[in-house]
């Protein structure tokens, strides 16, 4: 009926049971971030930031806001100084990432020549984010508006999410 084991076949046993727990340990945290993280991750893709109330702009006078922003860097998150361009137009609120799309030189707002003006290689942008003069390849990224009362809410990129579906 019962097979007699001898010691070698007992502490064979044993190790083998022992392996297997730690190589179940090892192998946990791999198989929780593969199939969990997304999930997290795109949880924190939808942080807004609270940058400060409308009443202080002006309509087609753009302004340059420095808020803090909750940066995420894999399982690290830290709060960060960020700052962003808004218009107020008569349609919407517009806020634009603060580099230029050639190359990532931070622009400025000629208030003589009414646009945004990039001093690194000359590209010109409207105040709408529109290219004017190259050589930017493109408009202006934009960050997500929301107004909840008084106070402009941003979200996420959405020129690079445009650019990640494509």
């Amino acid at each position: 009926m019962f097979e007699q084991t001898n010691r070698r076949v007992f502490y064979q046993r044993i190790i083998q049971g022992i392996l297997g727990i730690v190589t179940l340990m090892v192998s946990l945290p791999a198989i929780v971030y593969l199939f969990f993280s997304g999930k997290i991750k795109q949880k924190s893709n939808k942080n807004w930031t609270d940058v400060g109330e409308i009443s202080t702009l002006k309509l087609n006078e753009p302004k340059e806001l420095v808020f803090q922003r909750l940066h995420v860097d894999g399982w690290k998150n830290s709060m960060v100084r960020a700052t962003a361009w808004i218009v107020k137009t008569e349609k919407e609120m517009i806020a634009f990432q603060p580099r230029c799309t050639h190359l990532g030189c931070g622009y400025h707002w000629s208030q003589k020549e009414k646009e945004f003006v990039c001093p690194c290689h000359a590209s010109s942008f409207s105040v709408t984010g529109e290219v004017l003069k190259g050589p930017a390849p493109r408009s202006l990224d934009r960050f997500e508006t929301r107004i909840e009362g008084k106070r402009l809410w941003l979200g996420e990129n959405i020129t690079s999410v445009r650019e990640s579906r494509s």
